[in-house]
């Protein structure tokens, strides 16, 4: 039986989780999240997480799974996430993910290709190769070999063309191949993307006002704390908007006011990232959300879509924007 996974993204700041909150509530669903800083215990005020309020409301999960010393791939994510929908009864349980972690979405949609374990004798013998010969070199071996790979790689990613030329020789096949194979054999999923879309300038401001409340919450007690403790943080914990930032106040080499200004252009940076990923899927919904406006109205618009493609086959495309 196929299974439709409803996604409702946006940038940072859009909203989406209010918005993503007021729907599950009227169809009494559970939320899925799909933001990578939701996952670590402790990381409250700077990841902007749901309330105790809204998840004793509606169910939610993949919120404080890990431990912020820890780390969580998107191929672990996609795998916990299916086993979630697995045991439920797809008749009896709504589930609505929501989140803006690109890469983590994708890896929903697309499914994560592992191939086969690393062969170190062949990425040594390939990485020198390159130094000797140039990048250019190696992505020439892979046009031969995987020319549709090799026209999605700049020659200049050099660890994803070793790997692309790894795996074709150790099964003697392109990973390209090997990929399309993956999908088709993929369990029988269909996806429907919702796209919340804000003004630049919108969104700016929401960001803007946004970090000014993260750290009068006390983002820096925050960070603080989660540095005192003797397991410290992973490097993907230390990389998260404001936590970043703040970590470099606390070392001494900012301001604080330099860390606001920094985590306001970093955050706006990543939302324009956002934005240039999710229109790279295919056949997303876009969903025109106006200044000021709060979640009831686009809420309704997201619950008459659901409706209508809980139903009939999914991902038709249908522009809002």
């Amino acid at each position: 039986m196929s299974i439709t996974l409803q996604i409702l993204t946006g940038p940072t700041a859009c909203d989406k989780t209010e918005i993503g909150f007021t729907v599950a509530q009227k169809i009494k669903g559970e939320i899925i999240s799909a933001d990578s800083m939701l996952f670590y215990r402790g990381m409250d005020i700077g990841t902007a997480k749901p309330s105790p309020g809204m998840r004793e409301l509606v169910p939610h999960h993949f919120i404080d799974i890990v431990d912020p010393w820890e780390s969580y791939s998107v191929g672990r994510y996609v795998d916990d996430v299916e086993s979630l929908i697995d045991i439920a009864d797809s008749k009896e349980r709504k589930f609505l993910i929501v989140g803006g972690s690109p890469l983590y979405i994708k890896g929903l949609v697309d499914g994560i290709f592992n191939g086969p374990e690393a062969d170190w004798n062949i990425r040594r013998e390939l990485e020198e190769l390159a130094e000797e010969k140039g990048n250019q070199h190696v992505h020439d071996i892979l046009q031969k070999i995987d020319p549709v790979k090799a026209g999605e790689l700049h020659p200049n990613n050099l660890r994803r063309i070793i790997r692309a030329i790894e795996v074709y020789r150790i099964t003697g096949k392109p990973v390209s191949v090997l990929q399309e194979e993956y999908k088709l054999a993929r369990k029988s999923y269909r996806f429907n993307v919702m796209c919340i879309a804000r003004e630049r300038e919108d969104i700016c401001r929401r960001i803007n006002e946004r970090v000014e409340i993260m750290f009068d919450r006390g983002l820096v007690g925050e960070v603080k704390s989660l540095l005192e403790n003797p397991e410290g943080l992973s490097k993907q914990a230390k990389q998260a908007l404001g936590y970043k930032e703040v970590i470099q106040y606390l070392d001494g080499l900012i301001t604080l006011d330099d860390a606001k200004d920094m985590v306001k252009l970093s955050t706006r940076r990543f939302a324009k990232r956002q934005m240039t990923w999710f229109r790279s899927f295919p056949d997303v919904q876009w969903l025109k959300a106006e200044e000021l406006e709060g979640p009831g109205l686009i809420s309704d618009e997201i619950i008459a879509l659901l409706d209508a493609d809980f139903t009939p086959a999914c991902r038709t495309g249908r522009n809002l924007h």
